[in-house]
Order: structure tokens, then sequence, then C-alpha cells
């Protein structure tokens, strides 16, 4: 998962510099056209195949996962990147709910709180690192940013459930840029296509690698939540932040003030609670239960 972090806070630097000639539909769609092709490719040298025994719950997670990051994209296009981050970030607070209400459900929440305290911990190092603000006129991006958490938390846990039904991480990765493709076609059908004499040639050099690094960032993330316990990685995945902010001090020029380096702190601090509370409570997801 943190290696997954990683390759996302660097996709991330790519789209920040690409969406100064592309717009949100058109990157979502060339992000997912990369990926289908890198994924296939990934595919056929491991030797696996395409076909699948559960193509509704591909079907399930894609589209969940395809609204969440459509959702992403359009609030870092309309929202201060700090806040667009946070409530995305927010889908391991969301995870941590879902899980613990299951837990609850099926009468197993016991020892469960450690964990939960330790994800609401990491966001807490989120929130004081990035210190997000809103305007009164960006209240329905807002609305939006906060869909994409909840959205990418029941992506994860999608993920889970593939994982227990046998499914290869390249394969679920493959599925969900097909629908992210999708999508993004679908929108442009809306929007349009930047005209090509209007683009940087910076930032279309980021095309390719955005969808490279979100392929193995996806990977990353699919084997974490397929063979992790899901609260540990929901609370790993914070470490995104760290990248992203030492990202914005060395390529942006972005001063990070005590505030922030504290919130760092306390992000890496609820990593390593996370790890250690792992031995004594192995969280059961819904997935896992059935």
């Amino acid at each position: 998962m943190v290696l997954g972090a990683f390759l996302f806070s660097t996709m991330a630097v790519g789209i920040k510099s690409a969406s100064h000639s592309f717009g949100t539909f058109e990157l979502v769609f060339y992000r997912g056209a990369v990926s289908v092709v890198f994924m296939a490719l990934m595919v056929r040298a491991r030797g696996a195949s395409l076909r699948t025994p559960v193509p509704m719950m591909h079907l399930t997670r894609s589209m969940i996962g395809v609204v969440s990051l459509g959702s992403w994209f359009y609030a870092i296009a309309h929202l201060p990147l700090a806040t667009a981050m946070t409530l995305n970030y927010m889908s391991s607070v969301w995870v941590a709910a879902f899980i613990l209400g299951g837990a609850l459900l099926y009468g197993q929440s016991q020892g469960q709180g450690r964990l939960l305290m330790a994800v609401l911990m990491g966001f807490a190092g989120v929130v004081m690192t990035l210190r997000p603000t809103i305007d009164h006129d960006q209240l329905f991006a807002g609305v939006v940013g906060l869909l994409s958490g909840i959205g990418a938390a029941l992506a994860y846990m999608q993920v889970t459930a593939l994982g227990k039904a046998g499914e290869p991480e390249e394969r679920t990765v493959f599925y969900f840029a097909i629908g992210t493709t999708v999508l993004g076609g679908a929108g442009l059908l809306f929007t349009g296509v930047s005209p090509w004499e209007m683009v940087r040639a910076q930032d279309a050099a980021w095309l390719v690698p955005i969808g490279v690094l979100a392929s193995l960032g996806q990977w990353c993330m699919t084997r974490a939540y397929r063979k992790g316990a899901t609260l540990v990685v929901a609370s790993m995945q914070y470490s995104g932040i760290v990248f992203a902010s030492g990202y914005s001090l060395l390529l942006f020029g972005d001063h990070i003030a005590p505030l922030g380096w504290a919130g760092i702190g306390v992000i890496v601090l609820s990593g390593l609670l996370a790890t250690l509370l792992r031995a004594r409570v192995l969280p059961n997801t819904p997935a896992e239960e059935h």
C-alpha cells in the first residue's frame, strides 16, 4: 500500500501538469486507455487469462470505481488541491466505518476499536498537513469530492471481495481500466476533445506515464487489500499525503508549515500503530464473512 501510495502521488503530479491542457474526462479516458493496453500486456506476460468467472463483481467494482475517480478529478479541478485530497482520503475513514458496522452486525467488533482509532488518527494527520478550506461557491464541488471518498471506500471493499473470490490482481486492474476508458469516452461525447494545436508538449508527455503509474498503483493497492488486514491497509494509504507533500516541497516550491510537519509525523505514527495492532486484531470484512 505504501508503494501504491507513492505511485498514485507521482501520478497526481502528472495530472496537475496535464490538467493545464486537458479536461477531466480527457484525463480519465487517456488514463484508462493506456492502462488497458499496459495491463493486457502484463496479463499476457504472466500467462494469465482475461476470462473471469465473476463478471458482475468486476462490473460493480468498475462502475463504483470510475464514478469515484471521475468525482475526484472533478474535485481536483474545482477545489483547492488540499481540500480535494482530504475529501478523497476520507475513503479510509469510510472503510473503517463500513468494517466496524459489519463487525457490530456480526457481533465481532471486539478489539477493532483501537484499529479504528489508528485510522482516525491518520486522518487527523491528513487534516493537519493539508489544512483544507472551502468557499461558499464551492459547496457542490465539495459534495462531489465527498462522494469520491465514499465511492473509493466501496470500491476497496469490492476489491477485497474479488480477492476472496480468487481473482488475480492484474485481471481486476484490467477490468477497472476498461470501465475508466468507457466513462472517459462517454464524457468526451459531451465535453469534446482539446485541440491538439493548443496542447502544450510538456502536458501531453504525461499522458502515458499517468496511465502506467495508475496501473502500477492500482496493482499494488489491489494486492494490499486482497492480502492485507483491511484497516491496516486503509491506515497505510495515508502515506500518499507524505509523498504528495514531498513533491509539493521539491517540485512546486510549496512551504510546509510546522503544523504540516506535525501532521506528517502523526500520519507515520498512525501507520506504525496500525501495524503493531495488526498482530492482535485481524479485521474481518463482510466479504470475508461469506
